[in-house]
């Protein structure tokens, strides 16, 4: 009866950390409640416009930052379109 015990409890460790894993996973992801956007979403693809000038020239820059970046201000830099 001992042996039999002893092979349940090896069989029900791996079970329990996979049923873990598993139910972590989807909490995490939320693969049953996330949005298909390939499969959800219309895009409407336009051709590009545009030109391509240059404004000016810079050289023997030592600064590591450009000034007046949007880094942080990620609201501004995503625009979102309607």
């Amino acid at each position: 009866m001992s042996d039999e015990g002893d092979l349940l409890l090896l069989l029900l460790g791996p079970g329990a950390g996979a049923s873990l894993y598993w139910m972590l996973y989807r909490f995490y992801r939320n693969t049953d409640k996330s949005h298909a956007f390939e499969k959800e979403t219309h895009v409407v693809a336009k051709p590009m416009t545009g030109s391509d000038e240059k404004v000016g020239q810079v050289t023997g820059v030592r600064n590591a930052f450009i000034s007046g970046n949007n880094k942080s201000d990620w609201r501004k830099r995503v625009e979102r379109m309607r």
